[in-house]
């Protein structure tokens, strides 16, 4: 049994009938690569083979009586493969708009908590030949580099893929209820004892926000939370952004239950041409890109704010003796999105400023206990859902590096691999990339309602990137 971290419960904890805790990816296949194409049969034969090397796919969800303590994840004694690897084809002439409409549905279903929490979905029918595969697992699972992992794990450098350990049939049952009732009186016993270890002085503050002031007990923990937050959040310090207030836009409200999903490619090429020219990183070049898109889709709206956006960045902490170990190692670190302004190459520079500050400070957030930091990401999740707070960002743009060479899912060459992330009340759009031979694979996602548009964000990220490329 593996417990999850505070982290990993709290993306569970943020679902709601609106809000779902899963990101997945979209990858696009060649199936010329393959004697015979495609099919279902073949996926369902790769995915049972690699079942050893990725322990996560067969975790199932046990959960801990009166909430006491964390829940836990165990080998499900009655995995059923078939259930979550799945066949479906897009209706002719099968288009990359109607892709991108049959992903939107698909992410929009909650996975069910009483199996292991993940879903595959081959989709036929694309109209270039090609076959798409779109993998749904909780973030509570993994989080971006530990999804990379499990890619890894799945995926081949030839056609002919490779040996892998053979699969073990030999899984215990699940744990009953008074089991895992006395797992969480024992760790209910241990909290006073990891509060002290973790956060030694305590001051009331947080009682101050109205929606937790009625939680017995915040205050003592709170002034933990609010100094950990400034340390593990804190904003640039730029000079013309004091403070570095959250402005409003069309997508801070409450998210429906609906999903809009877009997609597309950038040269890599283009991007670090534009990087070498400018004395920037890869990163920087891709949150200003970003920023330039947004803009345009701010202004076609008529909503514009005077202020910058601001931006979550999520930042991998994973050691290298935790490879392997899934989960969640991540910090939520933040910086200004440069919407306000119109020079692209002046947008760019501003941002290289405001990012290079935010790595600067990343070191300071390694004295950071776990569990405080952990504790502090509860407290800013439940400001950003809450109806009746600010969230303290408008999106969030993840940036994953990925592999430079072609990758082959059950001898079928991998053309485009889209990541399909999370978004949430007040931050009802995510811009997540990642990097794959030669090139730059966008994945959005945003809320139905508030961008039905979000298609033409793609078209201004190419345009954005033709500007600094010509500069």
């Amino acid at each position: 049994m593996r417990q999850l971290t505070s982290l990993d419960a709290q993306f569970l904890a943020m679902e709601s009938a609106r809000q779902y805790g899963h990101v997945g990816g979209l990858a696009v296949l060649d199936p010329s690569t393959r004697a015979g194409g495609l099919d279902l049969a073949s996926v369902q034969e790769l995915i049972g083979q690699r079942l050893p090397l990725v322990p996560p796919l067969r975790w199932r969800l046990a959960e801990v009586p009166l909430s006491l303590d964390y829940s836990y994840w165990v080998d499900d004694p009655d995995f059923d493969l078939e259930f979550h690897v799945r066949e479906i084809a897009l209706p002719a002439p099968g288009n990359e708009a109607q892709l991108a409409e049959q992903v939107a549905r698909i992410v929009a279903r909650p996975l069910d908590r009483r199996r292991p929490l993940w879903e595959l979905y081959l989709i036929q029918g694309l109209e270039d030949g090609h076959a798409a595969v779109l993998t749904k697992i909780h973030h509570a699972v993994v989080d971006g580099l530990s999804g990379a992992e499990i890619m890894a794990a799945l995926l081949d450098l030839t056609p002919e893929g490779r040996d892998v350990p053979e699969p073990s049939e030999r899984f215990g049952r699940m744990p009953s209820s008074t089991e895992m009732l006395l797992r969480g009186v024992v760790g209910a016993l241990k909290f006073p004892v990891r509060f002290a270890r973790s956060a030694p002085a305590a001051v009331p503050n947080l009682a101050e926000v109205r929606s937790l002031a009625v939680v017995p007990g915040v205050g003592t923990f709170g002034q933990v939370v609010k100094r950990t937050r400034e340390v593990a959040l804190r904003r640039p310090r730029h000079r013309s952004l004091p403070g570095l207030p959250t402005p409003r836009t069309p997508f801070s409200g409450r998210v429906s239950g609906h999903r809009k999903v877009a997609f597309g490619q950038l040269s890599l090429a283009d991007v670090k041409a534009v990087k070498d020219r400018r004395g920037t990183t890869v990163n920087d070049v891709v949150v200003a890109l970003c920023a330039g898109a947004v803009r345009r889709w701010l202004i076609e709206h008529d909503a514009l704010p005077d202020e910058p956006l601001v931006a979550q960045i999520p930042i991998s902490v994973r050691t290298e003796a935790q490879s392997g170990t899934y989960g969640n190692r991540i910090m939520l670190q933040t910086t200004p999105l440069f919407t306000q302004i119109a020079d692209p190459i002046e947008r760019l520079r501003l941002t290289h400023e405001a990012l290079g500050d935010m790595k600067e400070r990343q070191d300071a957030n390694h004295f950071i206990p776990p569990a405080v930091f952990a504790l502090a990401a509860r407290s800013t999740f439940a400001l950003a859902t809450s109806a009746a707070g600010r969230p303290p960002w408008n999106l969030v743009i993840s940036n994953v590096p990925g592999p430079q060479l072609p990758l082959y899912l059950a001898g079928a060459r991998l053309v485009a691999n889209y990541p399909i992330s999370v978004i949430t009340d007040g931050m009802g759009l995510n811009i997540t990339v990642m990097s794959y031979c030669g090139h730059l694979d966008f994945g959005l996602i945003a809320d139905r309602d508030q961008m039905p548009d979000l298609h033409l964000l793609i078209q201004w990220l190419r345009e954005e990137l033709a500007l600094l490329t010509k500069e």
